[in-house]
């Protein structure tokens, strides 16, 4: 099962010990249930899949051709269907419910989210440039990046320059983050570090790790 993902929300953080005693900061990620959808075989296909569906949407809120698809599969509708290969369809059903159990040995995730947007940042902030001096003969720019060009050749602005821009928002993948521990009851994964990238209420994506 290590090649299911199931999606989360980050709700805040709070610390935990090691049996040594040694205090760790920690995540906590409020995990959400999946519900197989469908099989997908190799004669269907060409590739072994499960579609897995998450979160709760209302009827009104679907278009005719996906109300359709969940009367035929007999299930509530889903609010987002992803698809997931793997190499044994022994272990799925459809209508089966995936939870935090498909963690239940692993000891590092992989995270996948969209990273906390701040906006329009000048260079410093961004790209972490030092400046310019602050001393004599320099006058506003203390804060500029500096030169972006060349002379007459090539005379242009070349593609993924570091400048001011849009920065954060972005979607990224944090690996082999250690499960500190799991709370099957209340569906809570609890993850060492800050994990600062993701905002509190972001979903996540988690995947088993190494």
């Amino acid at each position: 099962m290590s090649n299911i993902a199931l999606i989360g929300k980050k709700i805040g953080m709070t610390r935990e010990f090691y049996k040594t005693g040694q205090s760790v900061p920690v995540t906590v990620i409020k995990m959400e249930k999946g519900r197989v959808i469908e099989v997908i075989n190799e004669e269907k296909r060409g590739y072994k899949a499960v579609q897995i569906g998450f979160g709760k949407i209302k009827n009104s809120k679907l278009s005719k051709a996906m109300k359709g698809y969940f009367a035929k599969k007999n299930t509530e509708p889903k609010k987002k269907l992803k698809e997931f290969r793997v190499e044994n369809l022994d272990d799925y059903k459809e209508g089966n419910e995936l939870g935090l159990e498909i963690f239940k040995d692993v000891k590092f995730v992989d995270i996948r989210s969209t990273t906390i947007g701040k906006g329009f940042a000048g260079a410093m902030k961004r790209h972490n440039f030092s400046g310019l001096r602050a001393s004599h003969g320099v006058s506003v720019s203390h804060r500029a990046h500096g030169s972006t060009g060349q002379n007459q050749d090539p005379g242009k602005v070349f593609k993924n320059k570091k400048m001011a821009g849009h920065m954060g928002n972005k979607l990224r993948t944090m690996q082999n983050i250690e499960v500190i521990k799991s709370d099957n009851e209340n569906n809570l994964l609890y993850l060492k570090g800050s994990i600062v990238t993701i905002k509190k209420g972001q979903n996540i994506d988690l995947t088993s790790g190494i």
